[in-house]
C-alpha cells in the first residue's frame, strides 16, 4: 500500500473518532442552595437535586436546610448561599432591612396551613390564654399565625402567645408532648398529626388569605454577575414543578427522602395530592404580586417602612418571563 494511501487512511479513521466520540461534559457550576422547611412546600429543589434536572442544565447543586425563612434569608443576604426557597415575609423583611432579595420562581404561591390543637384541644375557642407553635418570628408561620388569629377575633400577646418552635416535625412533636396548646403544621405534618387524633382547629387556606409563599430567590446583585447560572436555575427550577405535575413516583421518592421520618405510602400520597394545584404549584411560575400585597400589609402593622414599598421590588421574573414567551412552558406540558 502506497505510503500516502495509508496516512490518508489514518487521517479519516482520526477525523471520524474527533466527531463520533461523545464530548466531554461542561464543566458543571456548583451552587449551593438553601431551603426553609421540611415540608412540600420544598418540593421544587427536592425533586430538581434527585431527578438529575439540576445536573442536566449543568448546575452541581447541594442543598442546605436553614431552620426557618429568616436564617435562610439571612445566609442568601449574607452570600453563603447564592439562592434559596424562601417565604414571602422573610424575603420582604430583608429588603425593608436593606437587601436587594428577589423572587425570581413563585414555587407555592397559596397557604395548605392548618392550626392543629393538642390532645383534647377540638376548638380554636380553646386557644385563648394558651400558647401557639411558629417557626420561627418573621416567618410564613408567624404570619399564618397572625392572620388566623385576628379572623377569629384572638389578638397575639393578649390572648395567645406564640412560641418559636422550629421546623413542621419539631413543632408536631411539641404538639403532641403537649408543650404548646396548638401549632402551624401543613402536609405531611398535618396529616401524621390527624392520625394521631389530634384535630384541625382553623384552616387557613379556607379563610381567603393569597398569599406568596415559598419561592426561589436570589440577590439582583448575584443577577449581574451571574446571569447564566440563575437562568439555568430557573429552567431546573420551571422542570421541577413540570415533574412534580406529571410524575407523581418521582415527586413522592423526594417527599419521602427529605422528609426523613419513615412516613407511609398514605401520607406521602395525601401530601402530594394536597399541594399539586394551580392555586398552589402554579405551571407558569410568576411570583405572586398579589401575594406579596397580603405579605407587604401584614408586616406594615409591625413595621412602618412596609408602607411605603411595593410588591414589584421584590421580583425579578426577567427568566419566568422569556421561558413563557418563548413558548418553552406551554411545550412542557403539551409532551
Amino acid at each position: 500500500m502506497p505510503i500516502r494511501h495509508f496516512l490518508y487512511g489514518a487521517l479519516v479513521l482520526l477525523l471520524a473518532q474527533l466527531f463520533l466520540a461523545p464530548k466531554a461534559p461542561a464543566q458543571m457550576t456548583r451552587l449551593n442552595v438553601g431551603y426553609s422547611a421540611i415540608s412540600a412546600d420544598q418540593l421544587p429543589a427536592w425533586v430538581a437535586k434527585d431527578a438529575g434536572i439540576f445536573a442536566k442544565h449543568g448546575l452541581d447543586v447541594q442543598l442546605i436546610f436553614f431552620t426557618g425563612g429568616s436564617t435562610a434569608i439571612l445566609a442568601l443576604v449574607s452570600g453563603d448561599v447564592p439562592i434559596t426557597q424562601v417565604s414571602g415575609p422573610g424575603l420582604v423583611s430583608s429588603g425593608l432591612g436593606g437587601s436587594d432579595a428577589v423572587f425570581v420562581a413563585a414555587g407555592i404561591t397559596s397557604l395548605n396551613y392548618v392550626l392543629m390543637g393538642k390532645p383534647g384541644v377540638k376548638s380554636i375557642e380553646q386557644l385563648k390564654g394558651g400558647t401557639l407553635a411558629i417557626s420561627r418570628f418573621g416567618s410564613a408561620t408567624d404570619s399564618i399565625a397572625r392572620f388566623a388569629l385576628k379572623k377569629v377575633g384572638l389578638s397575639v400577646g393578649k390572648d395567645v402567645t406564640l412560641i418559636q418552635v422550629g421546623s413542621g416535625p419539631e413543632r408536631l412533636g411539641a404538639l403532641q408532648t403537649g408543650r404548646v396548646t396548638a401549632a402551624v403544621i401543613n402536609p405531611p405534618s398535618s396529616f401524621i398529626a390527624e392520625k394521631r387524633g389530634m384535630a384541625v382547629i382553623a384552616d387557613v387556606a379556607q379563610m381567603g388569605l393569597v398569599f406568596q409563599h415559598t419561592g426561589a430567590a436570589t440577590t439582583k446583585k448575584f443577577i449581574r454577575e451571574h446571569n447564566d447560572v440563575v437562568r439555568r436555575y430557573v429552567r431546573a427550577h420551571v422542570e421541577a414543578v413540570h415533574k412534580m405535575w406529571t410524575d407523581k413516583e418521582a415527586t413522592i421518592r423526594a417527599l419521602g427522602k427529605y422528609m426523613g421520618s419513615g412516613l407511609d405510602r398514605e401520607i406521602l400520597e395525601k401530601s402530594w395530592a394536597n399541594v399539586m394545584h394551580e392555586t398552589l404549584y402554579p405551571r407558569k411560575q410568576y411570583p405572586s404580586v398579589e401575594g406579596l400585597k397580603t405579605v407587604i400589609d401584614d408586616i406594615a402593622e409591625r413595621d412602618p417602612r412596609a408602607k411605603t414599598v411595593k410588591p414589584e421590588q421584590f421580583i425579578d421574573a426577567t427568566f419566568i418571563r422569556e421561558l413563557d414567551q418563548s413558548g418553552f412552558i406551554d411545550g412542557l406540558y403539551k409532551k
